[in-house]
């Protein structure tokens, strides 16, 4: 199927095999592919993990620890934050968003109130409440590749997620420092964007397992406008990267549509723009 995706061109040439970008006022959509694909989505599932927690006003201050259930059986992959770690959760809420800790978005899940399996039915309901109809998670930090969404559902996440102060700071921010016993250690953006003086970005993620390819959500200011912007399945680790260049160059070339009032008959007649 991924294969096919892949043979879909687009006027940019990217080199996403998904790849949706839409004003975030206006709601015009600026450039499409393969916009309703059902894929596996990696780490950008942490996003909807950041937005229960913060929604749920649980206090960042509490102590949490990791422990053995937050160790990733399903791709083995390494975390830095070892079992016994303890860190508050507003720290490992950061670490999920920016730096996108496997082990820290696990404990999120596993803590939350009535644990994690109410948590997962909680990130699901979100979902269907958001008109993500092509969503599905099964757990909170994107190692299985059972988490599908589309681009056109995680635009609408985006969308809401962009609007909360906690996930655009902790998202956006370069790097973050956590101190672990008498260790520190430092983390870094997943995204080297958001280190670009020349990018004005609102709120970002990141992903990448296998299955998925390289993937990337944004919403940034280009050329006046906030845009989303959702690339899946991305070739290469600094493709996405550069589609996300591509798209910005593309928009700063193209006017703005200012908004035109419309009677209720011309706006059921409308159909969206496809470029």
């Amino acid at each position: 199927m991924k294969a096919g995706l892949h043979n879909v061109s687009d006027p940019l040439s990217l080199r996403s095999s998904v790849a949706f970008v839409v004003d975030q006022e206006t709601q015009e959509v600026l450039l499409s592919k393969n916009e309703d694909a059902v894929l596996p989505i990696a780490s950008l599932t942490k996003l909807m993990t950041g937005l229960l927690v913060s929604e749920a006003e649980l206090s960042l201050d509490e102590m949490i620890t990791i422990t053995q259930d937050d160790v990733d059986t399903e791709k083995f992959s390494s975390s830095r934050l070892r079992v016994g770690t303890t860190l508050s959760r507003g720290e490992l809420l950061h670490l999920a968003l920016m730096a996108s800790e496997n082990r820290a978005a696990h404990a999120l899940g596993r803590t939350y109130p009535g644990g994690l399996q109410v948590f997962v039915e909680m990130m699901n309901a979100k979902a269907q409440l958001l008109g993500m109809s092509d969503t599905r998670y099964v757990e909170p930090t994107g190692l299985s590749s059972k988490n599908k969404s589309s681009a056109r559902d995680l635009a609408l996440l985006v969308d809401v997620a962009s609007e909360d102060p906690l996930l655009r700071e902790f998202s956006t921010s370069p790097a973050y420092q956590v101190a672990v016993g008498r260790r520190k250690l430092m983390f870094n953006n997943t995204n080297r964007l958001v280190r670009n003086p020349t990018w004005e970005i609102g709120l970002q993620k990141t992903g990448y397992i296998s299955e998925a390819g390289q993937c990337l959500v944004m919403q940034a200011k280009v050329a006046g406008r906030k845009l989303i912007m959702v690339f899946l399945d991305s070739a290469g680790k600094l493709s996405r990267l550069g589609d996300a260049e591509r798209v910005r160059r593309w928009v700063e070339t193209i006017p703005a549509k200012a908004p035109v009032p419309v009677t209720q008959n011309q706006a059921d007649a409308r159909s969206p723009v496809f470029f």
